[in-house]
């Protein structure tokens, strides 16, 4: 399904916050209301929140005719703009619809539709090349001894299917590949507190696939490594640094020292888009911290004593020396063997 879209002057999206309960159709008409959807991850993963971004524009310049209200427009751009700070794809595609946009709304609409038309090739494209990839180091594993088997066992993190990039996604569109091609033994997301995207997201997506799949902890997921207990993990990116530090929901570095230590790849799966050449290395990129309520509680239900402080980074780095590989829409980067971006 499409997870996101634009309809009739307005921004469609799936409430990723009523999941996996309720599938409610949110209809976004102004900006300040996707500014507030994109705060409270309504809508979230790098890729859909740069879709999102760029009709936002389309919607701001709607809204604020750049040639009549300028300081309008470029105020709605700037709120969209600045929503979450750690995804680079958001600010880029909305740098890249605001000039157009601001000649032509009907010109920057349709460079928002081009955004979404690439961003869905981009999933398919990531399906299969990451699909290649993995086929391509169990055999390496299988050749040093490291493994029997044709199916593959994949641990994930947090949510990087269609929800994350309107359709398919990320990582989880390598996980939906191995599916067709027979090659999925099993998915096993872990649950990615505090805002359980994987045990409320991801499981839907798996289920609405019909892929086999065992819902983790966070804290059992290098611990399970260890013991052998996945081929693979995949995560998605936010940011990609020049060097390959890469920026991934909190709990990614954990998998990573998991599975350098097991032995086990470790393989990024984000777009093109995503690679941020202005941020040189992990230490440059900024990490939202969303306070202590969604620690504290659990959707609303208090799980510590009132007033209780917490620190809570929404995302975390993975050094590029941890890393086996990057795939994009575009290329396989293979870390490993000395490549480099």
């Amino acid at each position: 399904m499409r997870t996101l879209d634009w309809v009739d002057g307005a921004i469609e999206m799936v409430d990723q916050t009523k999941l996996p309960q309720v599938v409610e159709t949110l209809r976004i008409e102004t900006v300040a209301d996707l500014v507030a959807a994109i705060e409270r991850l309504s809508v979230r993963g790098a890729p859909a929140i740069g879709v999102a971004g760029a009709y936002g524009v389309a919607l701001a310049a709607l809204r604020h005719d750049p040639g009549t209200d300028r300081s309008g427009f470029d105020a709605a751009v700037a709120s969209i703009r600045s929503a979450r700070p750690t995804a680079v794809n958001l600010a880029r595609m909305v740098d890249r619809v605001a000039p157009i946009a601001a000649a032509d709304p009907a010109a920057g609409l349709a460079e928002a539709h081009r955004i979404r038309d690439e961003e869905l090739a981009a999933s398919i494209a990531m399906g299969e090349r990451g699909a290649d990839l993995v086929e391509a180091l169990m055999v390496e594993r299988a050749a040093a001894g490291d493994r029997d088997g044709a199916a593959v066992r994949v641990m994930t993190i947090c949510n990087t299917g269609g929800l994350a990039a309107v359709e398919r996604g990320t990582a989880l569109a390598v996980v939906q590949t191995l599916h067709e091609r027979g090659r999925l033994a099993e998915a096993l997301p872990i649950e990615t507190r505090p805002l359980l995207q994987g045990g409320r997201l991801t499981t839907w997506e798996l289920q609405r696939m019909g892929a086999p799949h065992r819902l983790l902890v966070d804290s059992a997921g290098p611990f399970l490594l260890s013991r052998g207990g996945a081929d693979v993990v995949l995560i998605g990116a936010d940011r990609v640094a020049a060097n390959g530090d890469t920026a991934n929901k909190i709990g990614s570095f954990s998998l990573a020292l998991g599975a350098a230590d097991a032995g086990v790849p470790f393989v990024v799966v984000a777009p093109e888009s995503t690679i941020d050449p202005a941020t040189a290395s992990g230490d440059d990129i900024e990490i939202e911290d969303r306070g202590p309520d969604e620690v504290a509680s659990v959707r609303g239900v208090p799980v510590a004593p009132d007033g209780t402080p917490a620190c809570n980074p929404a995302f975390d780095i993975t050094p590029v020396r941890l890393i086996t590989a990057l795939v994009t829409d575009r290329r396989t980067v293979r870390f490993d063997r000395g490549e480099t971006l």
